[in-house]
C-alpha cells in the first residue's frame, strides 16, 4: 500500500478549494494502530481551518488535509500497541490529536489511547457523528459546567452537531433543557428531548429568562448570553467569533478569570476514558447519533458548503468506503 485517497486543498478559501487527491498512506509505528476509515463527520473547526481563519495554527504549507474524527476498522496494530487489547478487524471510532487534521482519507495511523471500540448497535456512518460532538458535550456539561439535576440549561445552536448531543445529555443529567435553534428545527430538538424549543428568529435573548448553565455552540454574542446566567450560573463556550477572533477570545479569557459568572472554554483532545463514558450513554439509549446527510468523499466541498449555510440537523457525514 503506497498511496491513498484524501481530501486536500492547495490554498485557503471557500469549500471549492477542496479536492480528492493522492497522498502517501500512513505506516503505523510500533505504538500505533492503522485504521481503514469508513466515515468521518464535518466539524466547524475544519471549516475555519480550510478558510484560513486560524492560519497562525495551520501554517502556510500546502497541500493541507481536513477531517478530525473518524469511524472505521483496524487493519494493522504495531507491536507495542497490541498491548492495548485492540486487534485487527476491530470497529473503532476516534479523534485525531489536537492540532492535527487529516481523517478525511482512506487510512489514519493513531495511538490506541485516541480510539475506542464503536458502541454496540451503531453503524460506522452513525458512529462517525459522535467522537467530537459527544466527547465535547460530556466535557462541557459534566466536567466544566458541573450540570446538576433540576438545573436550567440553555443550549444555543441546539440542532447542530454538538448542540443536538448536548440536548440529549442535558436531559440524561436531569436538567430542564431549553433549546435555541432555527425555526424549521424546533420539532427536531423537541424529539431529542428538549423541554422547550425556541426559535432565534422570533425570540430575543431578553425573553429567555435566567439559566444555571448556558452552552454556546455559536460563538457570537458571548456577553449577551453570559448576562442570562442566574447567580452561581456557569457558561461554557465551545466556539468563538471567527469574524472577530481577537476580541472574542480575549473576552472569553478575561471572563474566565474575573467576575462571578465565568465563561469556560476548552480545546478537546479526548482519550479512551471519555470514549468509554460516551459509549455508556449511547448503549443505554441516552444519546443517539443524528445524521443530516451522507456525502461521498468526492462531494466533501458540498458537505462543507451545507454546514456553512446553517440549519443543520445533527451531522454531515463523509462516507469513505
Amino acid at each position: 500500500m503506497n498511496d491513498m485517497r484524501a481530501a486536500l486543498y492547495d490554498n485557503y478559501g471557500p469549500p471549492e478549494v477542496l479536492y480528492v487527491g493522492k497522498v502517501p498512506a500512513p505506516a503505523p509505528e510500533q505504538g500505533e494502530a492503522l485504521v481503514r476509515v469508513h466515515a468521518v463527520s464535518v466539524n466547524g473547526g475544519e471549516l475555519h481551518g480550510r478558510a484560513g481563519r486560524v492560519r497562525l495554527v495551520t501554517g502556510r504549507r500546502f497541500p493541507q488535509r481536513t477531517g478530525l474524527d473518524f469511524a472505521g476498522e483496524i487493519t494493522a496494530v504495531g507491536a507495542s500497541a497490541a498491548e492495548s487489547g485492540l486487534r485487527e478487524g476491530d470497529r473503532v471510532w476516534g479523534v485525531l490529536p489536537r492540532g492535527r487534521f487529516g481523517s478525511a482519507a482512506e487510512y489514519v495511523a493513531v495511538h490506541p489511547r485516541q480510539i475506542s471500540p464503536v458502541p454496540t448497535g451503531l453503524t460506522l456512518v452513525e458512529a462517525a457523528t459522535l467522537p467530537v460532538t459527544g466527547t465535547t458535550a460530556i466535557t462541557a456539561l459534566r466536567d466544566k459546567a458541573r450540570l446538576k439535576p433540576g438545573e436550567r440549561l440553555l443550549v444555543r445552536g441546539a440542532s447542530g452537531g454538538a448542540g443536538s448531543v448536548a440536548v440529549q445529555l442535558g436531559k440524561a443529567l436531569g436538567a430542564h433543557v431549553t433549546a435555541l435553534a432555527g425555526p424549521r428545527n424546533l420539532g427536531f430538538v423537541r424529539d431529542l428531548g428538549a423541554d422547550e424549543a425556541l426559535s432565534y428568529a422570533t425570540v430575543s435573548p431578553s425573553d429567555l429568562g435566567a439559566f444555571d448553565v448556558v452552552l454556546d455552540t455559536v460563538g457570537t454574542g458571548h456577553a449577551t448570553y453570559r448576562g442570562l446566567l442566574a447567580p452561581g450560573g456557569r457558561m461554557v463556550a465551545i466556539a468563538f467569533d471567527t469574524e472577530r477572533i481577537l476580541p472574542s477570545v480575549s473576552y472569553i479569557l478575561a471572563s474566565a478569570l474575573y467576575g462571578p459568572r465565568r465563561v469556560r472554554f476548552f480545546s478537546g483532545n479526548p482519550r479512551h476514558e471519555l470514549y468509554a463514558e460516551l459509549t455508556r450513554y449511547v448503549e443505554t439509549g441516552a444519546v443517539r447519533p443524528t445524521v443530516d446527510t451522507v456525502h461521498p468523499l468526492a462531494d466533501i466541498a458540498t458537505a462543507h458548503r451545507a454546514l456553512e449555510a446553517g440549519g443543520v440537523r445533527g451531522k454531515h457525514v463523509i462516507q469513505i468506503v
